[in-house]
């Protein structure tokens, strides 16, 4: 009997979607994923290549970033063999265990992707608050451990999801509305009652992204509040300029994540160009911009990206944006002494 039930299994097909188009527009569209994925790909590559060569890099900051550019590159490869098979060669169709092992990697890096940035503004939070104490607070082994638990935590919870699966029958179209396999585009096309997996996913949603969105927002509101409190202009400048260029690429990465769930839970099967659109947002422009907020608002690293071909260069020259926070904390703890 479970032989049978795995023939099944193996016999189910799902049909990805693409944009629709007229004529040759697939083939351009294949050529601007193709040079989206390779900037990504090289982009990612080049920051993890220089922090790991640069002992001045080594630094919570730019673990941090490192984390980051892991996760887009794992989300880049997972999703390049359907895509670009879609658009390449109209290859639409995707069987079940595949499918499941795609979502299962797709969302696993999601959610590690969702506290890199809570572990930075933590970080962040500490260099303004506790300026004094950061070295022996924010320590690389301490990060480590951030890291692990952040990746058990996103293990913990996507773990379920294809099992949760597999133990359904398939009997609808099968057509899923993206060009990828998400859990709960899956799910919609089981023949079974799906009450217990819509209420698991609900719940992963809201204790991994919407907690950890509602601790960043609340940092960077603690950060904010302080700096403005106490700070000059100039580094009031400096500390926002700081602060807003992070909360949009979090608007980036959040905002397409929200309306595809709105969508799913409430549109039903609304939308369908919208959902392509957001669904592509989310794979493509997200690790662009992360590489362009994150690394080029950092002086340091944009130097050291740019005399990458080259061994020679003073780690003086410039201070990365770590050290300048840093120094805002302790000018906002000179300031406490004087007012005292």
């Amino acid at each position: 009997m479970s032989a049978i039930n795995d023939t099944k299994l193996k016999s189910v097909i799902f049909i990805l979607t693409r944009l629709p188009s007229h004529g040759d527009t697939h083939l351009w569209i294949s050529i601007l994923f193709c040079f989206l994925y390779v900037i990504s790909i090289i982009g990612n590559s080049i920051i993890l290549f220089i922090v790991k060569t640069d002992p001045s890099l080594h630094q919570p900051m730019y673990i941090f970033l490192s984390m980051l550019s892991i996760t887009d590159l794992g989300i880049s490869i997972t999703t390049i063999p359907t895509i670009l098979g879609i658009y390449l060669f109209n290859s639409r169709e995707i069987s079940l265990y595949t499918c499941l092992a795609q979502l299962f990697f797709i969302h696993l890096l999601q959610y590690i992707e969702s506290s890199v940035p809570l572990l930075m503004a933590f970080e962040h939070l500490i260099v303004i608050h506790n300026p004094l104490r950061y070295a022996s607070i924010v320590t690389l082994p301490r990060v480590a451990k951030m890291g692990l638990v952040a990746v058990l935590r996103a293990m913990v919870l996507i773990l379920p999801l294809p099992f949760l699966l597999k133990r359904f029958r398939y009997c609808h179209a099968n057509v899923l509305s993206h060009s990828y396999c998400l859990f709960r585009e899956v799910m919609k096309m089981a023949c079974s009652d799906i009450t217990v997996n819509s209420i698991y996913g609900l719940f992963t949603k809201l204790f991994q992204m919407g907690l950890d969105l509602q601790l960043i927002l609340l940092s960077y509101v603690m950060i904010l509040k302080t700096v403005l409190s106490i700070a000059s202009y100039k580094d009031c400048l400096r500390a926002l300029n700081t602060c807003v260029s992070h909360l949009c690429a979090l608007l980036l990465f959040y905002t397409p994540e929200i309306s595809l769930s709105v969508i799913h839970r409430f549109g039903k099967g609304s939308y369908p160009l919208l959902q392509i659109l957001l669904g592509y947002m989310s794979l493509f422009l997200r690790p662009l911009i992360n590489s362009i907020v994150y690394s080029m608002k950092s002086k340091h690293l944009r130097v050291r990206i740019n005399r990458c071909s080259s061994s020679e260069g003073s780690v003086h020259h410039v201070a990365p944006l770590t050290w300048e926070m840093k120094n805002i904390g302790y000018l906002f703890h000179t300031g406490l002494l004087h007012l005292r």
